[in-house]
């Protein structure tokens, strides 16, 4: 059975850093695509990065890039994504999600299947 399962979210003062973790099972990571997107109150979920395990290439999203990286254990099935230069808008629901079937990098939220339950990122002082 595929799970993904996020962690590591929480309050953190403008300017901080914060790190998310996105736990898998029922699959490896080490020939897929893993994404991790957000929500904000009364917006659509957007990608933010993602990253391919068989070859460690990445995208971001130009709000966070610079500032957020993506990276993977394989032998922990975890990947991560380290939030550094936090701004108020960061604030959101953090979710990861795999793309199982193509190995594809996007972060078009409809190509991914598979999908967390999300960890709350609250960034004020």
């Amino acid at each position: 059975q595929v799970q993904l399962v996020e962690s590591g979210g929480g309050l953190v003062q403008p300017g901080g850093s914060l790190r998310v973790s996105c736990e898998v099972s029922g699959f490896t990571l080490d020939y897929h695509v893993i994404g991790w997107f957000r929500q904000r109150p009364g917006k659509e979920r957007e990608g933010v990065a993602c990253i391919n395990s068989m070859d460690d290439s990445t995208l971001y999203a130009d709000s966070v890039k610079g500032r957020f990286t993506i990276s993977r254990d394989n032998a922990k099935n975890t990947v991560y994504l380290q939030m550094n230069s936090l701004k108020p808008e960061d604030a959101a629901v953090y979710y990861c999600a795999g793309e199982l079937l193509t190995g594809t990098m996007t972060l078009e939220r409809w190509k991914y299947d598979y999908w967390g339950r999300g960890t709350q990122v609250t960034v004020s002082s």
